[in-house]
């Protein structure tokens, strides 16, 4: 599990960092296209708004998988004595988990499988937006798995 924890860490990494700096760049072209040249680019606002997308869901799972990376009010955590806060911790990646797979895998599931059965595309880079939305149930299982690793680590 462990070299499972860090591969797919690492993944996650390229694909966050190529994801951010095609990002920039696309924004960088939207400004030249529209200040030098004289004429935005169509695809380049529906680009930003897909990419945002995906580094924030993919965003959300990695920083779950980074155990004090993300944002948390720990003040009453901190005052419990280990043996009671390592049990809060278990039952808050036990939250997380449940969370993940019933709004993110389910539910986004579901939303993959409607937009892919309907056929719905984007306006200017007609992709389908199955594939945009995808990222939400790919990051669910991915916070379920850290969640899990989590635990195990807890016990330990």
């Amino acid at each position: 599990m462990e070299k499972t924890y860090h591969m797919l860490n690492r993944a996650i990494e390229a694909l966050l960092v190529t994801i951010f700096g095609l990002l920039v760049l696309d924004v960088v072209w939207q400004v030249v296209s529209r200040y030098v040249v004289g004429q935005s680019s169509s695809f380049t606002e529906e680009f930003a708004r897909f990419a945002l997308i995906w580094l924030t869901v993919l965003g959300a799972a990695y920083i779950n998988g980074q155990k004090e990376g993300h944002l948390s009010m720990d003040f009453l955590l901190s005052k419990l004595p280990p043996e009671k806060k390592n049990k809060r911790k278990k039952v808050i990646q036990v939250l997380m988990a449940v969370f993940a797979l019933i709004i993110m895998v389910i539910g986004g599931g579901n939303l993959v499988y409607t937009t892919l059965s309907l056929g719905q595309t984007s306006s200017a880079l007609q992709v389908p937006l199955g594939f945009v939305y995808a990222i939400v149930p790919m990051a669910g299982l991915m916070i379920i798995f850290f969640s899990i690793y989590n635990i195990k680590k807890l016990n330990f």
